[in-house]
């Protein structure tokens, strides 16, 4: 069976990482991020992001969501989001459940919300009826795989502080986007007005772990309470924090975020050229989006699996990672081929 291209969560974990996982397992530590490598994981973090910022680790990336939306909400605020944000369509609820907070959802074309579109959702400001709008959270890649730039990204902060409310950034893709971009991180975070970012390490070659990053410090005063009642503080925080090291060390998150998404990029040209395959999403990230005959997907996904996105379009999502291999794009694209042509 040929490796699938389902989610890059289906990948393994770097070699860099397993090693920093050996070397952080000897010996004693402090609990609960009061560890050397925690704090040298936060240092990383900020020669990344910049001085000023607050790290808390979590487990996942939607405790990860959860923290940040929190941390700037009460239960009567709501929160805009597009229709296919991850917060939206894959986390059960928990955002709604854990903050108590309203979704307001925004269908968009390429996953990408505009100040137009959120506009649709402001109003109601002071009427007691009406759960109150505080945040918006973006998705950097977007849930289609399209990126943001600095100037988009900008000017729906802009729009958000001048209405006295606050922007999240779903960054489990954030390397990917960077990538992409070939930008500092800087240029589409803190320098454009994200007020906190949920930074990925599992999509990326991490075994666990992800990290919330506040760019307002002062608003992170009571985030710790926070992640202690959602479950999310880590005993043993060194394990969490060592993987981040490593792949933050030398810039081995981007190096392997770039693989992805030229491994992407190589699967679609590849697969465009396929009579009966078209590709409806811009190729920005590692993932790839393709309307493909309906009755051949049960087929493909028994050789090579792959995940439905919108069954009524009969459209599938293909997923590259940083361990995929040119070999195995040649392989699958050979088989749909085969079966499709």
């Amino acid at each position: 069976m040929i490796r699938g291209f389902g989610s890059d969560n289906f990948s393994g974990v770097l070699p860099e990482v397993f090693k920093a996982l050996e070397e952080a397992a000897y010996g004693h530590q402090h609990s609960y991020e009061e560890d050397v490598y925690s704090e040298k994981a936060i240092q990383d973090f900020k020669n990344v992001f910049g001085e000023n910022i607050r790290v808390f680790f979590v487990y996942n990336g939607t405790g990860a969501n959860i923290l940040s939306l929190s941390a700037f909400t009460h239960s009567y605020n709501a929160v805009i989001c597009a229709e296919t944000a991850h917060i939206n369509v894959d986390e059960c609820g928990a955002i709604e459940k854990q903050s108590g907070c309203k979704l307001l959802t925004v269908p968009t074309f390429d996953g990408k919300l505009t100040t137009g579109l959120i506009q649709n959702h402001m109003h109601g400001f002071g009427e007691q009826h009406h759960s109150q709008p505080k945040m918006i959270s973006l998705t950097q890649c977007t849930e289609l795989g399209t990126v943001y730039t600095p100037a988009e990204l900008k000017e729906i902060c802009d729009y958000a502080h001048a209405h006295r409310m606050y922007v999240h950034m779903d960054g489990a893709r954030l390397s990917n986007a960077v990538a992409y971009l070939g930008c500092d991180p800087r240029d589409i975070t803190s320098r454009v007005g994200i007020d906190v970012l949920s930074f990925g390490g599992t999509k990326n070659g991490m075994m666990f772990g992800e990290a919330v990053v506040f760019f307002n410090p002062e608003v992170a005063k009571e985030v710790q309470y926070i992640r202690k009642q959602l479950m999310q503080l880590h005993s043993k925080t060194r394990f969490i924090a060592a993987q981040f090291s490593a792949v933050l060390k030398h810039d081995l998150w981007l190096k392997t975020a770039g693989h992805a998404n030229r491994m992407a990029r190589m699967l679609a040209n590849e697969a465009a050229k396929i009579p009966g395959i078209r590709i409806t999403q811009e190729v920005q990230g590692n993932e790839v989006f393709a309307i493909i005959p309906r009755d051949k997907i049960t087929k493909l996904q028994s050789e090579c699996f792959f995940y439905i996105w919108d069954e009524n379009a009969s459209e599938v999502r293909w997923v590259c990672s940083f361990d995929t291999t040119e070999s195995d794009i040649i392989e699958f694209v050979n088989l749909l081929r085969a079966e499709i042509c």
